[in-house]
């Protein structure tokens, strides 16, 4: 049995038997894997929010409202579809949807302004 309860995972640690090690081994290596999904995301993210700050320009431009009810329904139920679809437990699509709708709108209201 392994014990990291205390301390960093380490894999070069002389005193892990061999199934600590590889545990050890396959946790770093999906780590590296995390690592690369999260800088996806953030460029993912950025690229988001560099298309709704055009579209908050255009909406500024032409005196449209910032926000638009019926888009946003229609993202919630696109993103329970498609969470559902990856096996993503729906609450997490709703944090993220909260997280950039209301993101997206205050950057909206500050061009409007």
């Amino acid at each position: 049995m392994c014990d990291f309860s205390e301390t960093t995972i380490n894999p070069s640690n002389t005193s892990l038997n061999k199934s600590c090690e590889d545990a050890a081994d396959k946790i770093l290596t999906l780590r590296k894997s995390i690592d690369n999904i999260d800088g996806a995301i953030i460029a993912l993210l950025s690229e988001r929010f560099k298309t709704t700050n055009r579209i908050g320009e255009l909406k500024a431009k032409a005196k449209f409202a910032p926000l638009d009810s019926k888009r946003e329904q229609e993202q919630v139920q696109r993103l329970l579809d498609l969470s559902a679809a990856a096996g993503l437990d729906e609450s997490i699509a709703l944090q993220y949807h909260k997280f950039v709708v209301t993101e997206a709108k205050k950057r909206h209201q500050k061009m409007q302004s």
